[in-house]
This record gives structure tokens, C-alpha cells and sequence, in this order.
């Protein structure tokens, strides 16, 4: 594509990992960014409807994001749940007063009949997001976590018992049965460069890929580079619990096991430099391998990450 035009990136993501690469996607010129975010770990909690990895989303590309911990907003106070706790409710999901606010409006719109996706986008617009904030689905697809102490929901098991447990299985339910969101295939079907984030595979990324119609979509969209950025520098996870997930599922934490969940479409995969040595010991077939720091931990990181994956796309385009 012609280098003046501007690049339509559609990137797949959940929360904290996702939304650095955002971020310095949106921090480039000439740049449409599109966001297809998880919501599998959306659960109710005092009554509203909480979606973590759209919210973190949303906050931080909006600059409101609690940078400290990578979620929740900046300078936000506890006082609601005080209150709860001290009327004997059940703390555990820490949720700031503005984060209630947020949970109130996003529940009222959900019982008057309107989707997530459009709630969805009226926050994103009212939090003026320089992006498009999609959902894959307006379907509940909680994803449920089995583990040695039983069946919990992705967040009991990431919040409340700090991934402690063994996870011996995962279940993304109802998800053969969701409905794609028609504006999500459309983002889809345009894109210039669909990328995955360094988002856990089986927590945030197969959530998405797994509910109808989004994988296919994807692997009929065979004229565009598609580019995951790895969540794994050294066999260890950058953020979270995915290179413990993947061994008590019976995966290597590695290079290969990443390119191997994704070889039905992707063409480009992005490692750590710390990992480029690797690279020629368990290849990955068809899948070329780049090495870059990805490492996100300043937006200097984060922008030259998304030129790196925009250079990338454009040696791609070349060639076709």
C-alpha cells in the first residue's frame, strides 16, 4: 500500500499488555487504530457488570489509567467500597469510586435492552478514545478456569487467589454459540495489518479467536500481514500468569508453543531480543520470526514497537 495512505490496524487484545501496544500505536502518524478487545473475564460484581480488559482499555488510552498498577483510574479513591465491605460484602474485586461510576452506567444501558458494543462505544466517545473500541461478541462467553480446588471464574482465579491454584483446564463458555459482532468482521475484513498483542493466549487472544467466525475471517484475509507480538521474554511471562498457565496445561513456554497456537493465519511472529538466540532451535514452519525489545516500560518502548510492527507490514505488502 502506498507509504502516504493511512494503515488500518486492527489489534486483538486484553488488558494491561494490550493497551501499552495501543498506546504507542496511537502515538504514530497516519494511523486508524481499531481494538478488538477480550471479554471473557466480564463478571458481575455488587449487582453491575464489570468488563476489566475493555475498561483498561479505555482508560488508558484516554489517559486516565491508573499507571502505578496498570489498571483502574488515576487518583481514584475507595470510598463505595468501604461501604461495602463494612455492610459485609465481599471486597475482593477492588473497584475505585470513578471505576463505579463507569460499572453503574455501562449495567443501567445493559437492563434498559442496549448491546455492550454500543455502550461500549458511547464510553470510549465520551472518554474521547482516539481509537475504535470493538467487542467480538455482545454474547456473555465467560471464560472458567478448572483447577485443583474446582471450576472459578477467570477472575476469582486471577484477582481472588492471585493465580495460586493448578489449573488443570480452561472452558470458554458459550462461545461455540455467540454471535460475532458485525462491526468487529468489518474491522476485519478492512484492515491493512491485524496484530496480537502480548496478551495471554488463553486467557485474552483465544477468547477472541475461538468465538465464530472471528478465526476464519482472519485466514480469509489473505492479502495482509497478520503479526503477533509474543508474551514471553525468556520462556517468562512479560505481565501475568501465561507462562505458569501454559506449563500446568501441559505447553512449553516458549517460542514455538506461541507461533503453534496461531499457525492457521499468522505470517509474522515477534520475539525478545533476549529469545533471538533461540529462534533456529524449535522453528516454527511457515511463520517468520523477528527479534525487537518488547519489553513495554516506557512509551519511548511503545512506539518504537508499533514502527517496528509497521516496518514489518510494509515488507509484507511489498511482496505481494
Amino acid at each position: 500500500m502506498p507509504v502516504s495512505s493511512p494503515v488500518n490496524i486492527v489489534l486483538l487484545a486484553g488488558g494491561v499488555g494490550g493497551a501499552r501496544l495501543a498506546e504507542g500505536f496511537i502515538n504514530l502518524p497516519n494511523i486508524n487504530l481499531s481494538v478488538i478487545c477480550n471479554i471473557g473475564d466480564d463478571e458481575e460484581f455488587h449487582g453491575l457488570h464489570v468488563s476489566p480488559d475493555t475498561d483498561t482499555m479505555i482508560y488508558t488510552l484516554s489517559n486516565n489509567i491508573n499507571r502505578t498498577q496498570g489498571w483502574g483510574v488515576k487518583n481514584d479513591e475507595y470510598r463505595a467500597l468501604a461501604i461495602l465491605e463494612q455492610l459485609g460484602n465481599d471486597v475482593w474485586m477492588s473497584l475505585g469510586d470513578s471505576d463505579f461510576g463507569l460499572h453503574i452506567y455501562r449495567s443501567q444501558r445493559l437492563k434498559l435492552g442496549h448491546s455492550l458494543s454500543d455502550i461500549t462505544y458511547d464510553i470510549a466517545k465520551a472518554f474521547k478514545v482516539p481509537a475504535s473500541i470493538i467487542l467480538p461478541t455482545n454474547n456473555l462467553v465467560p471464560t472458567m478456569v478448572r483447577t485443583d480446588e474446582g471450576w472459578i471464574s477467570f477472575q476469582q482465579y486471577f484477582v481472588k487467589r492471585r493465580c495460586v491454584p493448578k489449573v488443570i483446564e480452561l472452558n470458554y463458555k458459550n462461545i461455540s454459540d455467540a454471535q460475532p459482532n458485525p462491526d468487529a468482521i468489518l474491522a476485519l475484513e478492512c484492515a491493512d495489518v491485524i496484530v496480537l498483542a502480548p496478551s495471554n493466549p488463553f486467557l485474552s487472544l483465544l477468547p477472541i479467536l475461538n468465538i465464530p467466525k472471528i478465526k476464519s475471517t482472519i485466514i480469509l484475509n489473505n492479502q495482509i500481514p497478520k503479526i503477533a507480538v509474543s508474551p514471553l521474554i525468556a520462556g517468562r511471562a512479560v505481565k501475568g500468569p501465561a507462562d505458569k498457565l501454559m506449563n500446568e496445561l501441559g505447553f512449553v513456554p516458549d517460542t514455538y508453543t506461541i507461533s503453534e497456537l496461531y499457525r492457521d493465519f499468522l505470517n509474522v511472529l515477534i520475539v525478545d531480543h533476549k529469545d533471538s538466540g533461540a529462534i533456529m532451535t524449535r522453528q516454527p514452519g511457515k511463520i517468520r520470526l523477528k527479534s525487537a525489545d518488547i519489553l513495554l516500560d516506557s512509551m519511548e518502548k511503545k512506539i518504537n514497537l508499533s514502527n517496528f510492527i509497521i516496518e514489518t507490514a510494509r515488507e509484507f505488502w511489498l511482496k505481494v
